[in-house]
């Protein structure tokens, strides 16, 4: 007996006729509508009487919403197997996520050969497709910044561009009957497909046998390994054989086959509208029904919960993984599993945690943080992960990713009130609010996460006009400590609702935000490069010019030197006038012009979603995390502009931002938030990749740091306690440690410049 425990799908293998065009996609219709899972077509380029397989599924891929969509199987004798990884990777984002692969290395060789292909051998059809998986697996591996080379026998990649990244991690199907072949998917595929028309019930047995040992010697587990299977039959009134009979023994006869031969998934071939609807309606639900309640009197453990012996052994110490609910086991992700190094990492700091877990819902969350309170590791909470200071991963701890959580909501429109996911990313966000004219101030990276930017701040591009991403916070729904779920706004938890903004991954997780946007409609983007060989001057005077702009414009500034004896250094002014007066804003724009030689000068109108994009940060596989400083000033006096200029000619710093604020955020009270920075004007940060973190802080320390007034802790690694009084200055810290009592008294919440509860 063999089942792997596999949450069991069910789909259909649709003719892709020509003839009728249409008739392929009605059924693929038909198939999501009955509520199945898969929508399968067959692949033979040389038939001409066949749409092509991947048009066909893309075409199908936008006329359909739900249903996952996969070639039955695609001949990789016609399809380079980069060109068909970049293809899948496309489609799947395309679709959100509902693309498999099934591929196969041929088998009507003289068909292949009519269109250009090489007749194989049975041993060269392996070797090739062995190659073709290596070739896209690594073409989707989009975060390694090696050019992808495969010197196979029978395909040559030299120097290939990695990407694009699919938007979940695509399965590999592989078609085949011989023992050879299933040997292959036991070494490195996702899933048997394999035709039960074309095989025995003995052969089935054997091959399962044979894939299941190759995984164990290649340090798999056999439940790595979905089986699909392509059944046909027929629905009548009485039995009249196998899958011949009425819809009860259909379920009787699958369900036998899911425990005693691991199926997983069952794919009815043909392309009768009614089998495919009782198919659906009747049949997947019995079959789910039968294999559920033999499953929990058997004790069968789910096949996402199983792992090789190799993943077993990468498990970190200090965690009770077999202790893990099961709604969390589904998404959660090893040490030993191959979407690790996807997870393990943040935009610029790698980290090595021994668990990543990814609820889907606030109730989820309270879950994941009671399991990590239990635990004998650091937990981190991760919105989109591009903090600069690395606090959303860890080494050997738990890290809660709320990337799931990403719903925007628009909740009335007349007030502009928005209710965006903690995970949701702020490309999207804006995207999402345009055709309403209205934006949230940002940042500067739509790549962003929504939760810890508008709980620690939010400098972005509309700060001068709108004030800093958390001023626009209306609520909250938290996630406590202690796993209660509770609302925070000024009727609600109100010291709790006053905490978040600025100090909220001291208080809890947040899963969801209510904010007000703005109206806005386009804006003027404009990107200047000037000759900064007078560094310190080009500050002071954009400092003067940026003071007294109007409240429109709001700048960023980049400082970059090129060469080694002599460097010389440019400055990168990204400036946004918050209106579409072209005029207007030509006018501001022509003061920055005048602070030092322009190099080069672009400007657009745009919307403010076309400045920050709908960008996802590929996360870094690398082994060393940056050193980063972060302060606030009043003004850019001489003093404060000559350390800057420092930090670049003398290659403490490779790279160097200065920000604009004041305006709108200066008009809040410091006392209305935990964000209490409110009449600073400029934030300044340098990043470091120096071995010792000393490289930077010696010099920060000396040149800079005796005229800040405060810091931004979403750019600042510096680890001494004096950061967190440049953050909190006094009476703000003492208000937050009286919430921190109440809220998270045993400072479950203590990776991200922790506040101490205070002490009665």
């Amino acid at each position: 007996m063999a089942d792997y425990g596999h949450e069991l799908t069910f789909g259909t293998f649709i003719t892709p006729t020509n003839i009728d065009p249409e008739q392929p996609v009605r059924l693929a219709r038909l198939t999501e509508s009955a509520g199945l899972d898969l929508v399968t077509f067959q692949d033979h380029p040389y038939q001409a009487t066949f749409l092509d397989t991947w048009t066909l599924l893309s075409w199908v891929a936008a006329t359909t919403e739900r249903v996952t969509l996969s070639g039955n199987v695609l001949n990789l004798a016609l399809r380079p197997p980069a060109v068909l990884a970049r293809a899948a990777a496309s489609l799947d984002l395309l679709s959100g996520g509902r693309v498999a692969l099934g591929v196969g290395a041929g088998g009507h060789w003289d068909g292949i050969a009519s269109m250009g292909g090489r007749k194989l051998t049975p041993a060269e059809a392996v070797e090739h497709l062995a190659e073709s998986v290596e070739i896209i697996r690594g073409i989707w591996d989009a975060g390694n910044p090696a050019m992808l080379r495969v010197a196979g026998k029978q395909h040559r990649v030299v120097g290939a561009k990695r990407g694009p990244a699919p938007a979940h991690d695509i399965p590999i199907w592989i078609g085949a009957r011989g023992p050879r072949m299933q040997r292959l998917i036991g070494r490195i595929g996702d899933g048997w497909l394999v035709t039960l028309e074309f095989i025995t019930p003995a052969g089935f047995t054997e091959g399962n046998a044979r894939i299941d040992e190759a995984a164990r010697e290649a340090g798999r587990d056999p439940a790595e390994i979905r089986r699909v299977l392509n059944i046909s039959g027929a629905f009548a009134p009485v039995n009249r054989g196998f899958l011949q009979g009425p819809p009860e023994q259909w379920a009787d006869q699958l369900a036998e086959l899911a425990l005693t031969e691991g199926v997983g998934t069952f794919v009815l071939m043909g392309d009768d509208p009614r089998a495919i609807e009782i198919f659906g309606a009747e049949v997947a639900p019995a079959v789910r029904e039968l294999v559920a309640a033999e499953r929990r009197s058997s004790g069968t453990v789910p096949a996402e919960r199983r792992r090789s012996p190799a993943a077993l052994a990468a498990r970190r110490p200090g965690i009770a993984y077999d202790d893990l609910p099961p709604s969390l086991a589904e998404r959660a992700v090893e040490p030993g599993d191959r979407g690790y190094e996807k997870v393990r990492s943040t935009y610029v700091h790698p980290g090595r945690p021994g668990l990543v877990l990814r609820p889907r819902n606030s109730e989820e969350v309270a879950e994941a943080i009671t399991f990590a309170r239990e635990q004998d590791v650091p937990m981190a909470i991760r919105s989109g992960g591009h903090g600069f200071g690395g606090r959303a991963t860890n080494d050997g701890g738990i890290v809660i990713d709320l990337g799931g959580l990403d719903d925007i909501t628009v909740l009335d429109e007349r007030s502009r009130l928005v209710r965006l996911g903690a995970g949701a990313r702020w490309g999207r966000v804006a995207e999402a609010l345009r055709p309403h004219g209205w934006a949230i101030s940002s940042g500067d990276y739509g790549g962003v996460g929504v939760g810890g930017l508008a709980t620690a701040g939010g400098i972005g591009y509309l700060s001068r006009l709108h004030g800093l991403t958390l001023d626009h916070v209306r609520g909250a729904e938290v996630v406590l400590a202690d796993g209660r779920i509770v609302r925070a706004d000024r009727e609600n938890n109100p010291d709790l609702f006053w905490a978040l903004r600025g100090a909220g991954a001291n208080m809890g997780a947040v899963t969801s935000l209510d904010l007000e946007a703005k109206p806005l409609g386009d804006v003027v983007y404009s990107v200047l490069v000037l000759d900064a060989s007078d560094t310190a001057g080009l500050l002071e005077r954009w400092g003067e010019v940026m003071e007294s702009a109007p409240r429109e414009l709001t700048g960023f500034l980049v400082l970059g030197a090129t060469g080694r004896a002599n460097p010389s250094v440019i400055a990168q002014l990204m400036s946004v006038y918050g209106d579409d007066d072209t005029d207007a804003a030509v006018k501001a724009l022509q003061r920055l012009a005048d602070i030092a030689p322009v190099l080069d000068h672009q400007a657009v109108l745009t919307p403010y979603s076309g400045i920050i994009g709908p960008a996802k940060p590929q996360f870094t596989s690398g082994d060393r995390a940056p050193a980063g400083r972060s302060a606030l000033f009043d003004h850019l006096t001489p003093e404060v502009a000559k350390g800057v200029a420092r930090l670049v000619t003398d290659r403490v710093s490779y790279f160097t931002q200065l920000r604009a604020v004041g305006g709108a955020v200066n008009d809040v009270d410091p006392a209305e938030t935990a964000y209490p920075h409110r009449h600073q004007n400029f934030h300044v940060v340098a990043m470091s990749g120096a071995p010792r973190r000393e490289h930077l802080d010696e010099p920060w320390d000396a040149w800079l740091l005796p005229y800040a007034d405060g810091t931004y802790l979403s750019f600042e690694t510096d680890p001494r306690p004096e950061r967190l009084t440049d953050a909190f200055p006094e009476p703000t810290l003492t208000r937050l440690r009286r919430i921190k009592r109440v809220y998270d008294p045993g400072n479950v919440f203590n990776t991200n410049f922790p506040i101490p509860p205070a002490v009665d």
